[in-house]
């Protein structure tokens, strides 16, 4: 009885790590189905084949469906990686929902508030002159030049 309780316990450490190690190799496939389906629908645009198109994006709306289940699994199962330090703002701070197109003063994506390593969170790779930055338990991807933001991820840090 006691070879098989120690049997058990071994198997119930190592069944989590190949879950986890799992999630994240199904977010980069699901990731490769969305740019494949993207680049499906294109083509079939380009041959003016738009019957086969509105199924393409009918399998794109199904892709983009399962990575955000896998996504959620993943940042379910790694919810340590997202509970960072305590948010403290620029002074006179007072947090506001935000949606991209809103403009922040520079305090607001100052350096100090940068995500330095994106892909640690999955986050996609910010564009020419864009960063990361943390705002509240938000994450928002902000144009430097402008102070515009590009794009919100609310309620991402517990």
């Amino acid at each position: 009885m006691r070879k098989i309780l120690m049997l058990a316990l071994a198997a119930a450490t190592v069944v989590p790590t190949v879950a986890s190690a799992q999630s994240a190799h199904e977010l980069r496939r699901d990731q490769r189905d969305i740019a494949r389906e993207h680049r499906e629908i294109h083509r079939d645009m380009v041959r003016g084949d738009y019957r086969e198109a509105r199924r393409d994006m009918r399998d794109l709306r199904n892709a983009r469906q399962e990575y955000r289940e896998d996504w959620r699994d993943y940042r379910r199962a790694h919810g340590d990686v997202f509970r960072g330090p305590a948010y403290v703002g620029p002074r006179g701070y007072a947090y506001r929902p935000v949606a991209p197109g809103y403009r922040f003063a520079p305090d607001y994506y100052h350096r100090r508030y940068w995500i330095a390593d994106p892909m640690a969170y999955r986050l996609p790779p910010p564009g020419m002159n864009q960063r990361w930055v943390r705002y509240g338990r938000d994450v928002v991807r902000v144009d430097l030049r402008t102070g515009r933001v590009v794009q919100v991820y609310g309620s991402f840090f517990y």
